[in-house]
């Protein structure tokens, strides 16, 4: 039998990885559908193919999470994430994937994950291969306004604010989302299950970003995101659970 578990760092980590306490707040943009096979082009696959919400134009989500207590320690994430197609389907319907990805349900390209601790870092590669590298944070998760920054040897990656959205209520079924992972060639997909949400607050628009010099807001530029956001949201309390990868090219 396979061994369930992994050894990061010298630590045995148990699957699948529990959190059972984060908070996040995340915008959503519209982007250059063809940016963004050219993105995941680039790093080596062509079979993940951008979710297009209209003809020319993907969506591509930038979240701030703040990991509270989980099987990883605490620690800070910023993502850059885009909307993919179900690659097991011949087409993909784009309103009902945009109502997954609002449940949490969809599928996803996890592209960018800066973090500020060493211990996911190394999980997060190690495991699930996800491009985590280290960063600097300064977020704000308890103001009205969300706000979030992250920087690199200095050099700014992105500046985002949230504002206060309309509460929806509180989840307890459980909803599943497809993550999935390029690294070294390499495309992997994770099940990420989101098991429970509180005090979730969502809205049309109500984000701003402001982009600095660091090489990744230099892509983000190039993919020609809309000047509003689609939508934008936070959650107050999520717990999830991630389980192990599947290499699928």
């Amino acid at each position: 039998m396979t061994d369930p578990n992994h050894l990061i760092l010298g630590t045995e980590v148990p699957m699948p990885v529990r959190i059972r306490s984060a908070r996040c707040f995340v915008a959503g943009f519209s982007a250059s559908a063809s940016a963004v096979r050219h993105a995941i082009a680039a790093r080596g696959d062509v079979d993940l193919k951008p979710l297009q919400i209209r003809p020319g134009r993907a969506v591509c989500m930038l979240v701030f999470v703040d990991y509270v207590d989980g099987d990883l320690g605490p620690y800070n994430e910023f993502g850059v994430c885009f909307l993919v197609e179900d690659p097991a389907r011949d087409s993909t319907s784009r309103v009902g994937a945009l109502r997954s990805l609002i449940s949490g349900d969809a599928h996803a390209l996890i592209h960018e994950l800066p973090v500020d601790g060493n211990f996911t870092l190394a999980a997060g590669r190690g495991i699930w291969g996800f491009p985590k590298v280290l960063a600097d944070f300064d977020v704000d998760h308890g103001s009205s306004v969300k706000a979030g920054r992250v920087s690199q040897d200095g050099r700014l990656v992105a500046d985002l604010t949230v504002r206060r959205g309309i509460r929806v209520p509180d989840a307890s079924s459980e909803t599943v989302l497809q993550a999935y992972s390029q690294l070294e060639g390499v495309t992997r997909r994770t099940p990420w299950r989101l098991t429970s949400t509180a005090g979730t607050r969502t809205r049309v628009g109500g984000a701003a970003l402001r982009l600095g010099d660091h090489p990744i807001a230099d892509e983000l530029r190039r993919l020609q995101l809309s000047r509003r956001a689609l939508i934008s949201s936070s959650v107050a309390d999520l717990s999830m659970t991630f389980e192990d990868a599947v290499v699928v090219s």
